[in-house]
Parts: structure tokens; C-alpha cells; sequence
């Protein structure tokens, strides 16, 4: 008899380049919205606002994944360094490390007899990945990407930043002010909704808790 094969859909794979991303946009709406704010009380004209615009996005992109992308370097390079480790110590303890994983599993309910089991069938298959995923915690899925991280992060933070631009392009000289802030808020509004679709989680609690 023939099951029909059920499928369920996680988010946890979009964590890398969705804690960049939603990082990065907040950021850029929110720094870029304040600098506009701060130079259009002073009583800059719409030209010199359009160009301070442009000069924090182009100033933030860049910091934003150069930060990024050193910070989540530094988790990789922690990664590697365990992971160098552990294949070192299972190549000279490949019995001791058996029954480290053995006991792993027996701590998270399985009995001795399945957890020895277990162990030796995924010690066979891939012993370091076995390791890495249930002694240290690094899974494909959540591993860092320095990279993605860094890309994901500009590219947002330019993505934020382009709504005071448009404020200011589509807004008249005395109105700008409002139009920026009111895009500003507008703006952090759809984030909050965008992030929670791509989570899974509650629209309108992730625009309310961004906004």
C-alpha cells in the first residue's frame, strides 16, 4: 500500500540571509530617514537632501557589508577551527569518539543498544558531519556564509534607504520633512510584514514589533 508522501516547509534555511537582510534595510530606512530629517531642519534645499541621500546610502551599503561580512567571517573561521578539531581527534580516537556520540544520543532519550546503533551507522556514513551537526551545533542550514551575509546586507540597506530617496524626489520642497518621516515609518511597516512572510511567522506582529 502506497503513503502519500507529506512534505512540511521550514524556514530555519533563510536564517543566514534573512537576519542580514532585515538588519540591513531597518538600517537604512531608519539612518538614512534621520540624517534627511536632521539636514532638512537646517533648511537644506531638496537638491542637497537628494545628495546627502545618496551619500548615506552609498557610505552604508558599503559599511554594512564590510561589517557583516567580517563578523560573520570570524564565526566561520571558529567553525573551521572546530571542525579541524574534531576530524583530528577522529582520526586518532575513532573509538572514544563513537561513544562520545553513543552518549549523546542516549542523553536526548534514545536506549543504550539504539543510540550505539545509531552512532556506528552515521559514524560509517559521515563521521564528521555526524559530529558537527550533534556534538558541536553546525548545520548546513545555520552555517555562516560570509558572503551571502555581506551581499544580503548591502543590498538591503540600499533597499531601505531608497524609500527617503523617493520621498524626497516625489515630495515638494515644503512638504518633505512629513514625506520622509511618514515614508519612514510607512516603510519600517512593510519590512516587519515582509520578514514575517519569509519567517512564517504573524504580518502584522512583525510590523508592529519593526515599526
Amino acid at each position: 500500500m502506497a503513503f502519500p508522501h507529506h512534505t512540511e516547509h521550514h524556514a530555519i534555511h533563510r536564517s543566514g540571509w534573512l537576519r542580514a537582510s532585515v538588519l540591513g534595510a531597518n538600517d537604512g530606512i531608519i539612518s538614512v530617514t534621520s540624517l534627511i530629517m536632521g539636514m532638512a531642519a537646517s533648511g537644506a534645499n531638496s537638491h542637497t537632501l537628494l545628495i546627502t541621500c545618496i551619500a548615506g546610502l552609498i557610505s552604508g551599503a558599503t559599511s554594512m557589508a564590510a561589517g557583516e561580512y567580517i563578523s560573520v567571517k570570524s564565526q566561520e573561521d571558529i567553525e573551521k577551527a572546530d571542525l579541524a578539531i574534531e576530524a583530528k581527534e577522529l582520526s586518532k580516537h575513532p573509538q572514544k569518539e563513537l561513544d562520545e556520540l553513543t552518549q549523546i544520543y542516549i542523553s536526548r532519550g534514545l536506549s543504550k543498544e539504539l543510540a550505539q546503533e545509531v552512532a556506528l551507522q552515521l559514524t560509517t556514513h559521515d563521521a564528521l558531519g555526524a559530529h558537527a551537526r550533534d556534538e558541536i551545533g553546525i548545520h548546513e542550514n545555520t552555517a555562516a556564509n560570509p558572503v551571502q551575509a555581506a551581499f544580503s546586507s548591502a543590498a538591503s540597506f540600499s533597499f531601505g534607504a531608497f524609500f527617503p530617496m523617493l520621498a524626497i524626489l516625489l515630495s515638494p520642497n515644503q512638504w518633505i520633512m512629513r514625506a520622509v518621516l511618514a515614508t519612514g515609518i510607512l516603510s519600517l511597516a512593510i519590512l516587519g510584514a515582509l520578514s514575517s512572510h519569509f519567517a512564517g511567522t504573524s504580518k502584522l506582529k512583525g510590523s508592529l514589533r519593526i515599526t
